[in-house]
């Protein structure tokens, strides 16, 4: 279980979106300060909050984060990318964008930051999947987000000997810029921080935030026809 009333939030990806409303969720149940990270850093109107450059595709960009990051008890995986496209005309520099963003880049904040959590007495690392790592239909966006849930899962095991709680966060689609053009029914994005803080705080170690998701586990067990999900823009 994580307490965060007190405590001090790396939130990537989180001046807009999912990332904005984990910031401000983290302010509202009393964090003492989030970093909250961008690819084009704009200073936050708020004093708790500390805008900070990232790129999690370049590996000194996360090193020079994690350097002046060193007080940090939590960890947010939020930033992620889509390119929508079918898997057999996508082309293949946005595939790896794709994986280098949303596997890649999680696991270099992961590598970068256990150390700081080892140090803080543990704290919690929280990676953000999607109904989608379970569903077919969403191309390579689907694919790394399926990577991503198999990575996490190995890496709650290799930090359970440091006290780290990893938190695999699954969702359905929120009210953000990244899906306004696909045509579905979407979650505010306050309602989605709120589930999960409420799931980092109980000590869960997956957090199903909504029907849609429950509904895609559950049928793991069944017809591999089951797991679909078409996306249409």
């Amino acid at each position: 279980m994580t307490v965060i009333e007190g405590s001090i939030a790396l939130v990537t990806g989180g001046r807009r979106g999912l990332g904005k409303a984990f910031v401000e969720e983290l302010l509202r149940r009393g964090a003492a300060k989030v970093y909250a990270t961008a690819r084009k850093p704009v200073p936050s109107e708020d004093g708790r909050v500390e805008v900070l450059a990232l790129d999690v595709t370049d590996d000194a960009s996360v090193a020079a984060l994690a350097e002046r990051a060193q007080d940090v008890d939590l960890v947010f995986n939020n930033a992620g990318v889509l390119h929508p496209a079918p898997l057999l005309t996508a082309d293949l520099r946005l595939v790896r964008d794709t994986f280098e963003t949303n596997v890649l880049g999680p696991l270099r904040i992961a590598q970068a930051f256990a150390p700081v959590l080892a140090a803080r007495g543990g704290g919690a690392l929280v990676d953000l999947h999607s109904l989608l790592s379970w569903a077919a239909g969403a191309g390579a966006y689907g694919a790394s987000k399926a990577a991503l849930w198999s990575l996490t899962n190995s890496l709650r095991l290799e930090l359970a000997a440091q006290g780290t709680q990893v938190v695999g966060v699954h969702l359905g689609f929120a009210d953000t810029e990244m899906v306004a053009a696909i045509p579905v029914p979407k979650l505010a994005p306050a309602d989605v921080a709120r589930i999960v803080l409420d799931g980092v705080e109980r000590g869960d170690a997956e957090v199903l935030v909504d029907d849609a998701t429950r509904a895609i586990k559950a049928a793991l067990s069944g017809p591999v026809e089951g797991l679909a999900v078409p996306i249409r823009r």
